[in-house]
């Protein structure tokens, strides 16, 4: 068997398993005559994902009005520079230089 073909039968039994947990809310209410449920009264199962290694992100900075004349925005490039436009721009692009 190659790598390939492990990799499928392993894929088929994973869902074979999923699929031996019952029957779908649809195919419940189908089998009962009843209309489904709406999908927001019952929570989705959620999928298996893998740790995040990634920081999480700072909030968005808020412009603010109250912002002292001749303050600058301060947002680091990778290579170090700062922004050059006023603390809290409208802009979404940063101007180093």
């Amino acid at each position: 068997m190659s790598k390939v073909d492990a990799q499928r039968a392993m894929r088929e039994a994973r869902y074979a398993q999923n699929r031996a947990s019952g029957p779908t809310r649809r195919e419940a209410a189908a089998a009962a005559g009843t209309p489904a449920a709406p999908a927001a009264a019952v929570p989705e199962a959620t999928p298996i994902t893998k740790p995040s290694t990634k920081p999480a992100r700072a909030p968005k900075a808020t412009p603010t009005a109250a912002t002292p004349e001749g303050e600058l925005c301060g947002h680091k490039s990778m290579n170090g520079r700062a922004c050059t436009r006023p603390a809290g721009h409208s802009e979404k692009s940063h101007r180093y230089g």
